[in-house]
């Protein structure tokens, strides 16, 4: 059995957290100063980790390599899972140019490409993001955008900034729930501190991107639409995940923020020439003013109605409880793990949900798609596999930072990051969503970071006297700002948009933002730790 050690260099946590931080630094530093690819960052980033732990930390080889095979198969399944088969829907629906005339629906919405951004980015991306995840929002829409004559790369940048409010009931409310089992915190207690965080930042991200769309213009005459958009959403995201369910809350957000920006008056008003020769520079599709049958504008819709359908009926208990029965569970080979207390580690028991997973949900809403839309066996199946081929080196990449994640997380290197963090004792609540925006720049997803440092929070938490529903919500919270930054999602936004290789380009557009929102959810979770905003929390 291999002990995890706190400090192991040279007896010091200050110490010993830096070395701990040089797989995390490695990434960065290699996208966003030598501009490298991004599956190459990962792989190594991942060398460096499996280095650190094996020279550092004491980790066995063995366990070291048999930790981070185990972060491969996390990250083909269910992460990329999910994602193949999202876009696999996506690309049925462009083979059948029913993604055109859904295109061409949300164009009629208004001409103003501001308004364009708030309802394919933040409103549809948060559908997305509801039924799917996993980097999926941001290859969608920024494709749409794009069709709708923005330029690549802004394309990009604002889905990858608008994907950053609804990330926390993700993919059915995943993250969240992760985080309930990782922490044995009831669910709803988490959901409800999560669902009065995570809504201010619904507030001001329609803001940002109506001025990342057209800068100082953009805000100047959209504040409007973008304030009810967000107050709209933050209110509905609010009301599900304390009221009704974390796993609908996004659902409810996207629908009713769309629904309320489209009601403004303003927002169906044409935009000026100017405005759309100066913010749309792309090649804009010529197709845009054609009329589509009412048939085949429900057909184009179906398949997203087809997803909402297929995950609400696996949430039905008895379906559900059906779903679980094809879980299995086995013991994972060379790898015995105690944490620093000596009591053995989750990880070393794997967990593989074969059918109640969201991938194999959004694979069975995929074949009724392929009927609905009249796609032959034989061409969904080649569709399928080009979309494996298309995600190549984004699945390399996530596979690589999962394994470097998972290395980290089972050889103690994120442990001692983490405990080094709650050193901080008062500025405890300032710092923890740090934590969870580090563990969701790595890994690419919020599901992971709570994994990872979920339980670490609530033990701070009580180490501090702070609410241990405060700390492991402000992880999630904190995350969701990791997500515009993570390897996967600039990876998986250069594939949609044929930037491949530009990632550190990204990353330099989006890293500011993210840094500065943190900053504001940090301020967040210190004032809901004192009296300023305590009144917040139930």
């Amino acid at each position: 059995m291999f002990v995890q050690q706190l400090e192991p260099v040279a007896d010091s946590l200050g110490l010993s957290a830096l070395v701990a931080s040089l797989p995390l630094v490695t990434v960065l530093v290699l996208l966003g100063a030598v501009r490298m690819k991004a599956h190459r960052a990962g792989l190594i980033g991942l060398a460096v980790a499996v280095l650190v732990g094996w020279l550092a930390f004491g980790m066995p080889v063995c366990q070291t390599l048999s930790a981070g095979a185990q972060g491969v198969l996390f990250g083909l399944f269910p992460i990329m899972w999910i994602v193949v088969n999202a876009l696999w829907v996506y690309r049925m629906t462009v083979r059948t140019q029913h993604f055109d005339i859904l295109r061409r629906s949300f164009g009629r919405v208004s001409d103003d490409p501001r308004i364009q951004a708030l309802v394919i980015a933040f409103c549809f991306g948060a559908l997305l993001e509801a039924l799917a995840g996993f980097g999926a929002p941001v290859a969608i829409c920024s494709v749409m955008l794009v069709a709708l004559g923005f330029d690549p790369v802004k394309a990009a940048v604002v889905s990858l900034v608008a994907n950053t409010a609804p990330v926390a009931f993700g993919a059915m409310g995943t993250p969240v729930v992760t985080l309930a089992q990782v922490t044995g915190l009831p669910l709803d207690d988490v959901a409800t501190v999560v669902g009065r965080q995570t809504p201010l930042l619904a507030l001001v991200v329609p803001l940002i991107l109506v001025f990342l769309v057209d800068g100082r213009r953009g805000l100047r005459e959209t504040w409007g639409p973008a304030l009810v958009c967000g107050v709209a959403f933050a209110v509905a995201q609010f009301a599900a995940s304390n009221y009704v369910s974390a796993q609908l809350a996004d659902i409810a957000a996207a629908l009713v923020g769309a629904g309320a920006l489209i009601a403004v008056p303003g927002a169906r008003r044409p935009a000026d020439e100017p405005v759309r020769a100066a913010v749309l520079t792309g090649a804009r599709s010529e197709d845009l003013d054609q009329e589509d049958p009412r048939r085949e504008v429900l057909r184009a819709y179906a398949p997203y109605a087809l997803i909402v359908a297929v995950f609400s009926v696996a949430q039905i208990p008895p379906v559900k409880e059906l779903l679980a029965e094809a879980t299995r569970v086995f013991d994972w080979p060379f790898l015995d793990v105690a944490g620093p207390d000596g009591e053995p580690v989750g990880a070393n028991v794997f967990t593989l949900p074969l059918l109640g997973t969201g991938g194999t949900l959004v694979l069975l809403a995929g074949l009724v798609t392929a009927v609905v839309l009249g796609v032959r066996a034989g061409t969904a199946a080649r569709e399928w596999a080009a979309t494996v081929h298309e995600l190549r080196y984004a699945i390399l990449t996530v596979t690589s930072v999962l394994a470097l994640a998972y290395v980290m997380n089972l050889s103690g290197q994120a442990a001692t990051i983490g405990r080094s963090v709650a050193a901080a004792g008062a500025g405890l609540a300032f710092l923890s969503p740090v934590l969870g925006w580090f563990g969701v720049a790595v890994s690419g997803s919020d599901t992971s970071a709570n994994a990872l440092f979920g339980a670490l929070q609530v033990s701070a938490a009580g180490e501090s006297g702070l609410s241990p529903d405060l700390l492991a919500a402000a992880n999630s919270s904190g995350g969701v700002l990791g997500k515009m930054i993570s390897p996967q999602n600039l990876t998986i936004a250069c594939a949609a948009v044929g930037l491949a290789g530009r990632e550190g380009d990204l990353l330099r557009k989006v890293l500011p933002w993210s840094l500065g929102l943190l900053l504001v959810m940090c301020l967040i979770v210190m004032a809901q730790s004192t009296a300023v905003l305590g009144w917040m929390l139930p």
